[in-house]
């Protein structure tokens, strides 16, 4: 089985969901002081540093947010073209998760919060989040969870309506049907 990562890329504090190698989890969040193309290096470089960690690594990553209305979309999707790169570059699959089909999995429904997010997860699975860049690692576990449920390995048990939300991702190979 592949190990699966779960990504929600942000500029202020990029989450990311990883295997460890005695099958627990880990999850954690970057936050860098730098600006412009110098925290988009440096966010990479810690990427790339947990994906070579990684035996077998396939990437869960959040997809852009169209919505999104503020300065710095375009810096965040220069951060997720330099991720993605990054990912095609090493020959690491990579699964585009749209936004709310990652709050669907999480809440039930697709225009979820981040906070209802944190909330719905804390509440199914007794798992605190909290602290700095929490509601990120939270996302980024949230769609580690998605994959791991889209190859019948889920840690916790999701409503049928939770999981219609595999339903609108386009998988690759790496995540054949199995449940």
């Amino acid at each position: 089985m592949p190990s699966v990562i779960g990504l929600d890329l942000s500029l202020s504090s990029t989450g990311v969901a990883f295997p460890s190698p005695d099958g627990s989890w880990n999850t954690d969040s970057y936050q860098s002081r730098s600006t412009g193309m110098g925290r988009i290096a440096e966010i990479r470089g810690w990427f790339g540093a947990i994906v070579d960690w990684c035996p077998d690594p396939v990437v869960l990553v959040e997809g852009y947010s169209f919505s999104s209305r503020n300065s710095q979309s375009h810096a965040l999707g220069e951060l997720g073209g330099v991720i993605r790169m990054y990912m095609w570059d090493n020959m690491v699959p990579y699964i585009e998760v749209p936004p709310t089909s990652r709050a669907k999995f999480a809440t039930g429904k697709g225009n979820a919060s981040k906070n209802e997010v944190v909330s719905a997860v804390s509440a199914r699975t007794g798992i605190v989040w909290s602290g700095k860049g929490a509601d990120d690692e939270c996302d980024a576990w949230v769609l580690q969870e998605m994959g791991l449920a889209r190859l019948g390995s889920a840690r916790h048990s999701w409503p049928a309506e939770n999981m219609a939300a595999l339903d609108k991702i386009e998988w690759t190979d790496a995540f054949k049907e199995e449940r």
